[in-house]
C-alpha cells in the first residue's frame, strides 16, 4: 500500500529469497536448485556467495523459450536429476522465486527424492514474502514441516533456540542454559539437516526474533512452549533465563540465581558506559532492531526513531509496548524517505541504518553504519555484547565533531 508523499520505488529490503538462500545454503550436503529467470539468478548467486555461504547455485536455463513453451517442470526434473548424481548432495531444496510462470511450480510434479538427496520446493516469492528475514521463517518452517520428528515422547529439558545469530552468541547461551540446567539445546536456522529432524522432540522453543511467526505457529501447533524475548539489556536477560526455567520446569532456585548473575554482569557494563550520551536513529531492514534499540536506551542513550522492514508481529508486541513507552517513535514496513526524513526532523548524532541512509548521513556530517554489517555480524546477548556494540557506538559518537569538520571543509 503506497503511504502518501513517498517514492515506494525506492528498494526497501533486500530481495526476499535471498533470506531463504541463507536459511538453505548453510546446509551441509545441500545443492540449491534455483527456478527463476536469468536476472534472479545473477542477483542471487552473487548475494549467495557474499552474505551466504560461498556455494554455488545450479538452475536450469530458463529463458523465455522454455518458460512460454512449457518445458519449464522438464528441465527442472532434468536439473535435480544432474545434482543427484553427486554422492555428496543429500538434500536439493528446488527454490521458486516472484517469477510469475515460476511462482506457481505444482510440487506434486517433482520427485521427493533423487539419489542419496532428499528434494523439497521452497517457495519465496516476493509478493508474497515481503522482506528477507520473513523469508528466513518461511525456509525453516518448510523444512521443519518436511523434515522434523514431531511423534513420540518430547526430549527432557530440551530447547531449540530460533534466531540467525552470531557464533559467539549461541556460544554464550549455551554456556547459560547449561547452568541452569538444560540437557539438548538446537540452534535454527542449522547447519546440519538433523538439527530440523530433532528439532520436533523439543519441550520448548525460545525466539529470539519476531518475525518467525509461521515456524512459530507450526510448533505451537505441535505442543511445543514458546519463549518470547531475548537476552539484551539486564532486565530481559533475567527475564529470558526464568522464562526457560519455567518453560521447561527447571529448578527454581538455580533459574533465580543464574539469573541475577547475568543480569548483574550486564548492569556491570551499562555502568562503564555511564557517559555516553547521544541521539541515535536505527533503522535496518533485518527484523531484529528493537532488541538494539531497548540495549542502547537502558545505557542511557536517546533513541527517538526507529524503523523496520517487516511487519508489527505479535511475537514483538512486548518490545513495542516498552520502547514505545519510552519514547521511541517505531516505523515498521518503513521506506526510506521516512527515514531521511527522520535524520533530518530528529537531527541524531549517530545513524545506524541501511547504506542509502547512511550515506543521506554522512552528506549532513551525521556518522553513520551499516547496521548489517555491523551490527548483525557482533555479540549482541548478554553482558558481552553489550560490552561489545556499546564500545563501538562510544567510538563512533566520538568522532562526530570530526564528521562536522569534513562536511565543513568539503562544502
Amino acid at each position: 500500500m503506497e503511504k502518501k508523499g513517498c517514492n515506494t520505488l525506492h528498494p526497501q529490503s533486500m530481495c526476499p529469497a535471498f533470506g531463504g538462500l541463507r536459511v538453505l545454503t548453510r546446509i551441509d550436503g545441500v545443492q540449491v536448485c534455483l527456478v527463476a529467470d536469468q536476472g534472479c539468478l545473477y542477483g542471487l548467486t552473487f548475494v549467495s556467495h557474499f552474505y551466504a555461504a560461498r556455494k554455488s547455485i545450479i538452475s536450469p536455463e530458463l529463458m523465455n523459450v522454455q518458460i512460454s513453451g512449457g518445458t519449464m517442470i522438464d528441465d527442472v526434473r532434468r536439473t535435480i536429476e544432474e545434482i543427484a548424481r553427486d554422492p555428496a548432495v543429500r538434500f536439493i531444496p528446488v527454490v521458486s522465486t516472484c517469477v510469475a510462470e515460476t511462482a506457481g511450480i505444482a510440487e506434486e510434479l517433482l520427485p521427493r527424492k533423487a539419489g542419496n538427496a532428499e528434494v523439497l520446493l521452497v517457495r519465496l516469492p516476493a509478493f508474497q514474502i515481503r522482506t528477507h528475514p520473513e523469508a528466513k521463517d518461511v525456509a525453516v518452517a518448510t523444512l521443519l514441516k518436511r523434515f522434523a520428528r514431531f511423534e513420540g515422547p518430547k526430549k527432557v529439558k530440551s530447547l531449540v533456540v530460533l534466531g540467525e545469530i552470531f557464533p559467539v552468541d549461541a556460544m554464550t547461551i549455551g554456556a547459560v542454559l547449561q547452568k541452569i540446567g538444560v540437557e539438548s539445546v538446537i540452534t535454527l536456522p542449522g547447519t546440519a539437516l538433523e538439527d530440523y529432524i530433532e528439532a520436533g522432540q523439543a519441550e520448548a522453543c525460545a525466539v529470539l526474533h519476531p518475525f518467525y511467526e509461521r515456524t512459530v505457529s507450526l510448533l505451537e501447533g505441535k505442543g511445543m512452549k514458546i519463549v518470547k524475548g531475548n537476552p539484551i539489556g539486564a532486565n530481559a536477560t533475567a527475564q529470558w533465563i526464568r522464562r526457560i526455567g519455567e518453560a521447561l520446569d527447571l529448578d527454581p532456585v538455580t533459574v533465580q540465581a543464574v539469573a541475577e548473575e547475568e543480569a548483574e554482569k550486564t548492569r556491570a557494563v551499562l555502568s562503564q558506559f555511564s557517559q555516553l550520551k547521544g541521539k541515535v536513529i536505527v533503522a535496518g531492514y533485518e527484523g531484529n532492531e528493537l532488541p538494539l534499540v531497548r540495549l542502547l536506551l537502558e545505557a542511557g542513550l536517546e533513541v527517538p526513531y526507529a524503523s523496520t522492514s517487516i511487519a508489527r508481529m505479535a511475537l514483538g508486541e512486548e518490545e513495542h509496548k516498552v520502547l514505545t513507552m519510552l519514547g521511541t517513535e517505531i516505523r515498521y514496513r518503513k521506506y526510506l524517505e521516512e527515514d531521511m526524513q527522520a535524520v533530518i526532523d530528529y537531527e541524531p548524532d549517530l545513524v545506524i541504518g541501511t547504506t542509502s541512509l547512511d550515506s543521506f548521513a554522512k552528506e549532513r556530517g551525521i556518522p553513520a553504519i551499516y547496521y548489517t554489517n555491523n551490527i548483525s555480524a557482533r555479540p549482541l546477548f548478554f553482558a558481552a555484547g553489550a560490552a561489545t556494540v556499546l564500545g563501538m557506538i562510544g567510538g563512533l559518537l566520538g568522532k562526530k565533531e570530526v564528521f562536522r569538520k569534513m562536511k565543513d571543509y568539503f562544502a
